[in-house]
């Protein structure tokens, strides 16, 4: 993925979504359009995670970190994990962390109460630029109680409660919304995956994963044809998110036909592989993981072509 490649196919990318967007309408032969209805996924469908597995997915009530209780920042490095890549790690070796619900144009922290005690904010007060580290991508955001946290590219810093020591990732990919912080504040991945490509597992056969090499998966509830219909939503969501649109040109192994994107009951927009909505799984914590795979007789990796890889045909 190149970032300038991708600014300048902007209005072209956009033409060809537009352009796949009729597709699952004229295969079903009913009319396009985005439909925003669907039934709330019961509980047996969305899946067991484990015990903290979603933790700090939002804010929450409990009593806020005490900043005095946080562990300095010290002197920043980049260190290589197998299964991630390069990420950042804190003067103690720990790894650091980013939410994708908070923001970096401008800064801002959306994890406070219970949140802040799973995921301690870094500290900014100490920070110092290490080997790897670029010293001007450095910053501070003011939180709510007024103490300053550390930022990188923009993105507040975060340490996850879990890792015991250093040099522990379990933070990665947790609730599908926490990944390690590359050195320029983007997510550390192990290689510059396409927004959807596939990988050959060794009992899945060939499936598709996104961008950070997390397997895909399909909702055998869901609906595709006349148009995109998720029956995932709520609670369902937190274990199972939806893959954000990507430019359908930066796939690669995937069909390429009804790669289209809709817009959900909550506004937002998700992606499709033969029309069908697409998710990862918040169980799964590194690249390679199909822990999703079954998943209530109703969750299955997706095969290149949009099938779901190893479901019982009715």
């Amino acid at each position: 993925m190149k970032t300038s490649w991708r600014s300048a196919s902007l209005v072209a990318s956009a033409a060809a979504v537009l352009a796949l967007t009729t597709a699952c309408g004229q295969d079903g032969g009913g009319a396009t359009g985005s439909r925003n209805v669907g039934a709330t996924a019961a509980p047996g469908d969305v899946g067991d995670i484990g015990a903290g597995a979603g933790e700090g997915l939002g804010t929450g009530a409990g009593a806020q970190a005490s900043a005095n209780a946080l562990e300095p920042a010290g002197k920043l490095s980049v260190s290589t994990d197998a299964q991630i890549g390069e990420l950042v790690t804190d003067g103690a070796g720990r790894t650091l962390y980013r939410f994708d619900e908070d923001t970096a144009k401008p800064p801002e922290t959306t994890c406070e109460g219970d949140c802040a005690t799973a995921w301690p904010p870094v500290p900014a007060d100490d920070a110092l630029a290490g080997e790897g580290v670029d010293k001007a991508l450095l910053g501070e955001v003011a939180r709510p109680d007024g103490t300053k946290q550390l930022t990188i590219g923009g993105w507040p810093a975060y340490r996850y409660a879990k890792d015991a020591a250093a040099g522990d990732v379990r933070g990665q990919g947790v609730g599908g919304k926490w990944y390690a912080l590359a050195a320029d504040g983007k997510k550390a991945k192990a290689d510059d995956l396409p927004a959807l490509s596939t990988r050959d597992d060794p009992k899945l056969g060939e499936i598709v994963v996104d961008l950070n090499g997390m397997t895909v998966y399909r909702f055998m509830k869901d609906e595709a044809w006349p148009e995109p219909v998720s029956a995932c939503t709520g609670e369902c969501l937190e274990e199972w998110p939806v893959v954000a649109p990507v430019e359908p040109d930066d796939t690669e192994g995937v069909v390429a036909k009804d790669l289209m994107t809709f817009t959900r009951p909550d506004g937002a927009e998700q992606q499709t592989v033969d029309c069908w909505p697409v998710y990862t799984f918040a169980g799964d914590r590194k690249p390679g993981d199909t822990n999703g795979q079954g998943v209530g007789g109703t969750w299955y990796a997706v095969s290149p072509d949009g099938k779901p890889v190893g479901a019982l045909k009715k």
